[in-house]
Parts: C-alpha cells; sequence; structure tokens
C-alpha cells in the first residue's frame, strides 16, 4: 500500500533545508540514510537549479509538457517556475508544508500540499511530470497497480506522464562486468531511506529505483504503454507512459 500521509514540519527535513537555503542562502547538511547504503547528503542548491543547470533528461522532459501540468512532489518548485515562464499551466503539489510555503514565496502560482495518492486528490491533467527520480514515491513494485490506477484518474483523454529513473544495478557490477543480483530477494531497486537536517528527523519511507524493462513490464500489465525518450550518462533514463487505448 502506497503511503497517503502528508508531513508536518516537526518530521520535515527537506523541506526545512529548503526553506532555510530561501531565506539565508545557506543551509547545515540534509543528511541520508539507508539500510542498504552509507550515509550521504543531498545538496540543497541543486534543488533551487535553473532551467540552464538541469541534466538534458528535466529538459527534455519540460520542452514535452503541455496542456494541464501536474507537477508531483514539486520541491522548491524549479520545475513548475520553468514552466511557468514558458507560459504553461502548471499544479505543483508535495507532501512537504515547507516547501509548499517556499514555492509560493518564489512565485509558484498553484502550490499546494497534497499526496498524489489521497483518494480525495483529483483533477484533469494532460501532462503527469515526476522528475528526480519520479519513480520513487512508487515505493515498491507491488503498489504498481495502485499507482497506475491513480494515473487513469487523473489524465484526459491523450494526456501522459513522464517520468525519469535510474536502472541501480550498477550496484552489483562485477569487476568482469557482470551483475551480480539475488534474484530470489527483493527487487534490487527497492530502497529504503530516512532524512535528517539539524536535528528534525523524517521517518524512513520507501523510494523506488526501476529499470526501464520492468518499468515497461509493469506499465502493459495496467494498461500502459511506456516509451523510451532519452537515457542519460549513469543508467539513468526518461520515460513516457501513456494509457493505451481499449
Amino acid at each position: 500500500m502506497i503511503a497517503n500521509s502528508l508531513l508536518t514540519p516537526d518530521k520535515d527535513p527537506m523541506g526545512s533545508a529548503i526553506a532555510d537555503y530561501f531565506h539565508q542562502r545557506k543551509t547545515d547538511r540534509l543528511r541520508v540514510f539507508s539500510s542498504q547504503f552509507d550515509e550521504d547528503e543531498i545538496p540543497v542548491s541543486q534543488l533551487f537549479r535553473t532551467l540552464q543547470a538541469m541534466p538534458p533528461l528535466e529538459r527534455t522532459a519540460l520542452k514535452m509538457s503541455s496542456g494541464h501540468i501536474l507537477d508531483v512532489g514539486a520541491g522548491s518548485g524549479c520545475h513548475t517556475l520553468a514552466l511557468q515562464a514558458r507560459g504553461k499551466k502548471v499544479d505543483a503539489i508535495d507532501i512537504s508544508p515547507l516547501s509548499v510555503e517556499v514555492m509560493k514565496l518564489r512565485g509558484v502560482h498553484n502550490a499546494n500540499q497534497i499526496n498524489l495518492f489521497d483518494e480525495r486528490f483529483c483533477g484533469s491533467y494532460d501532462t503527469i511530470l515526476m522528475l528526480m527520480n519520479g519513480s520513487g514515491i512508487i515505493g515498491k513494485l507491488e503498489n504498481m497497480p495502485q499507482f497506475f490506477f491513480k494515473m487513469k484518474q487523473l489524465l484526459n483523454p491523450g494526456g501522459c506522464i513522464l517520468m525519469d529513473s535510474s536502472d541501480l544495478r550498477y550496484l552489483f557490477e562485477d569487476e568482469d562486468g557482470s551483475f551480480v543480483i539475488d534474484l530470489a530477494g527483493d527487487y534490487y531497486g527497492e530502497i529504503d531511506f530516512r532524512m535528517q537536517y539539524k536535528e528534525i528527523e523524517g521517518e524512513t519511507f520507501d523510494w523506488l529505483y526501476i529499470d526501464f524493462q520492468t518499468l515497461s513490464f509493469h506499465a502493459k500489465q495496467n494498461g500502459f504503454q511506456a516509451e523510451l525518450i532519452q537515457e542519460g550518462k549513469h543508467y539513468d533514463y526518461l520515460a513516457k507512459l501513456t494509457p493505451i487505448q481499449q
């Protein structure tokens, strides 16, 4: 089951970091923990990148976005602002209250604290934009039916999802170029994360990195067609997902 809750300010480390950077232009470390990896951190300044500083996959996705657009997990609003600058109609949503507050201060016209999977959330969109490893919020492969069901509810006829993700198989690559993956275990792209910023500790959450073949399989199983639009330099890619016409 996909989590459909919202964050509160006391459990919102990323939102706190975004707010600090917006107001002070400096932050402490936004730390990331996982049971599968060593501690890491997110450079908060990158969450405020301009169009020119965005990677090619993101620029392609923004160029392809049309009609009424939904920016899912919009963060500081960098993608929404780039689309607004092009005259696009965009709704930005995030589960972080502090991120939504910053988006509004930065000039995002329609930013709201909403969980995509809240059954009360409805709308009619031509493009659903899911960037910065947008597949992450699906959490686990078992949640794919729930994800695609929600997409069918939100998409207008002829609409599409533009989603980027990464294939983590490179983490399991041996010196001879072969891959050592436990096929009997959980899917290797299912990761657990927890964030901390200053004294603010977030809850552990599931995050899904998915290879294109697996995404294409699950899309077809749930009435969607997956098209590989562009590949990045390090196992990342941009996909377009469209409902299969009956």
